[in-house]
């Protein structure tokens, strides 16, 4: 069956750097886009970062522009964030998804989803 494990959260400082990862299995990898995605207690999920199939194409939502890094390995079937110059409002859990064929920055395109890593920023 489909299953994407996020791995990587955990506590940081602000400033500071998180890898997060995304293992997938159960569906051809190299033909989905995957995105990235982050929701706090109360409020809608949020559109961070996404990557084509084939990993030329990548968008990022303006809160993370400039900071995060969407990148894919298709070989492991596996999508990195890495995270730079966190803050304390980027603390969230963090979820990855999985697009059939085309880039897409709204919850209701991605099929399929992980369970989640929680990230925390502390000031």
């Amino acid at each position: 069956q489909v299953q994407l494990v996020e791995s990587g959260g955990g506590a940081v400082q602000a400033g500071g750097s998180l890898r997060l990862s995304c293992a997938a299995s159960g569906f051809t990898f190299s033909m989905y886009s995957m995105g990235w995605f982050r929701q706090t207690p109360g409020k809608e999920r949020e559109f961070a970062a996404a990557i084509s199939w084939r990993g030329g194409n990548t968008e990022y939502g303006d809160s993370v522009k400039g900071r995060f890094t969407v990148s894919r390995d298709n070989a492991k079937n596996t999508v990195y964030l890495q995270m730079n110059s966190l803050k304390p409002e980027d603390s969230a859990v963090y979820y990855c998804a999985a697009r059939f064929m085309g880039l897409g920055t709204s919850v209701r395109e991605y099929e399929y989803w992980g369970q989640g890593t929680q990230v925390t920023v502390s000031s």
